[in-house]
């Protein structure tokens, strides 16, 4: 028996980083794949197959939800453990606990697809799931927090790394958003009704539904950006000040912003004016965050041109740059006129999922996973293909749906001399098919780099023994 192997108290807890960083790939081809498929309905509306559970109306939240919770949460979970050990020099506060949070969000996830499907759902945006799996969802949560703050109660460095602070604001946000927004009165085993009514149940769902974006889509996510970017670059953060700023502005703003999702409605005139102005000033400190990203590479950019993965996490956050442009933009009420209900936003909303969220999550797998089972990556030519196709992918995606939203606004808007509508509804889509069909070529090519991924660390894990690390021993104190 080794030392390691004595001692599990001297080693960190890799088991469930490599629990979750497995169901991430896992995760993130079911999601992508559902979404494919939606996309094709579009396309082929026939691909409804005459069956209920395979409609878009029912298979929409089932995607949304595989790539947020169970694709973008299972990365999270992976590289915040990873992350708050290391950077603490101290193993995770609890195993058990540890594991509960893993077994716990799987068996929320396979909740969703079964209910979803079914048609069991609150119809709450990014908040479908019924009354028993959101008490699941807050029970796994609190757990989750526990873990996370107990094990940096117990560092061995006196310092809190940035990148912990984004995880610590995402996980307590996250806790307060999902709990306040998923009140509601059961009226039997799965279905409920919320505490709010009217207009409230809008502002506490937009309240959350653009915070999630806020905290779960970019505070975790900026964690990563700030651990992985330096380590896979072998470079410090450009300015840890801007970091610590970054950090305090993107708290305080980002959580006005909700009321830009619900312009032109019943909702007060100065909340709507209140969300937009948040929004307009949320662009500096997103693009702060995004200056300290990719200038980390100061001194180092000529890594660019042989290191895959450094270029995946570069051009995630060259895309989170562009994608907190754009949200501030069509806040603006005179442009939300044009954008709103539009394709343009769905564009907008998979510049930041597929550009930002998922190639950030991808390139920390790929820096994880060869360190947790102790192997080099199996190609690293297998990652050049993954991001090239991947990009082309995410650039037909967004392209074809801002050029089809516009349009799509256009046309809505356009009236006659005297009056009238210019087009009818059905007119504009038929306008859209072709953009539809690009739209599905750009997510079908992102799923495909996503797959060559996915071979590539299975080929890498193959026959590999899970390793173990040691914790280092603290400082002599001077």
């Amino acid at each position: 028996m080794t030392a390691d192997t004595a001692a599990p108290a001297q080693t960190y807890n890799y088991k469930v980083v490599r629990q979750f960083a497995i169901m991430t790939i896992v995760w993130g081809v079911v999601g992508m794949t559902v979404g494919v498929f939606i996309a094709a309905q579009l396309v082929w509306p026939a691909l409804n197959l005459d069956i209920p559970w395979l409609t878009f109306s029912r298979l929409r939240p089932l995607h949304t939800n595989a790539v947020i919770f169970a694709f973008g949460g299972s990365a999270l979970f992976a590289t915040s453990y990873y992350v708050v050990q290391r950077t603490c020099h101290a193993r995770l506060y609890s195993d058990g606990l540890a594991a509960f949070t893993f077994w716990g969000w799987q068996v929320i996830i396979l909740s969703a697809a079964i209910t979803l499907p079914l048609g069991i759902t609150t119809s709450k945006e990014y908040a479908e799931l019924e009354w028993p799996i959101d008490v699941l969802i807050a029970v796994v949560w609190v757990v989750y927090a526990i873990v996370f703050f107990g094990t940096i109660m117990r560092r061995k460095i006196a310092h809190i790394y940035v990148a912990n602070w984004f995880y610590a604001a995402f996980i307590l946000t996250i806790a307060v958003l999902h709990i306040f927004n998923s009140l509601a009165l059961p009226v039997s085993f799965l279905k409920s009704y919320s505490a709010y009514a009217g207009v409230q149940d809008a502002m506490v769902q937009w309240w959350y539904g653009h915070n999630a974006v806020g905290f779960f889509l970019t505070a975790g996510f900026l964690g990563m950006m700030y651990y992985f970017i330096p380590k896979q670059a072998n470079r410090p953060v450009y300015s840890y000040r801007l970091s610590i700023v970054h950090f305090w502005a993107l708290s305080f703003t980002y959580i006005w912003a909700g009321p830009h999702h619900l312009h032109y409605t019943a909702l007060p005139e100065w909340t709507q004016s209140l969300g937009m102005v948040m929004s307009l000033i949320l662009l500096a400190p997103s693009w702060g965050g995004m200056i300290n990203g990719i200038m980390t590479l100061s001194g180092a950019w000529h890594k660019l041109r042989t290191d895959p993965v450094l270029r995946l996490m570069i051009v995630a956050v060259s895309f989170y740059g562009m994608s907190t442009f754009e949200g501030p933009m069509m806040s603006i009420k005179t442009v939300n006129a044009l954008s709103h209900y539009t394709d343009w936003t769905i564009g907008h909303v998979h510049s930041g999922a597929l550009g930002w969220v998922a190639f950030i999550s991808l390139g920390a797998m790929y820096f994880l996973v060869p360190r947790l089972f102790g192997r080099e990556i199996y190609s690293l030519k297998l990652i050049e293909y993954h991001f090239w196709i991947s990009t082309v992918g995410i650039v037909l995606y967004i392209t074809s749906m801002w050029v089809a939203g516009i349009m799509q606004g256009l046309m809505w808007r356009a009236v006659n001399d005297d009056g009238t509508l210019t087009y009818n509804f059905v007119e504009t889509v038929e306008a859209m098919h072709p953009f539809y069909f690009i739209r599905f070529l750009g997510g079908l090519l992102f799923l495909l780099g996503t797959l060559i991924m996915a071979y590539n660390l299975w080929k890498t894990i193959a026959g590999a023994k899970p390793v173990e690390a040691r914790i280092p021993a603290p400082a002599m104190a001077h």
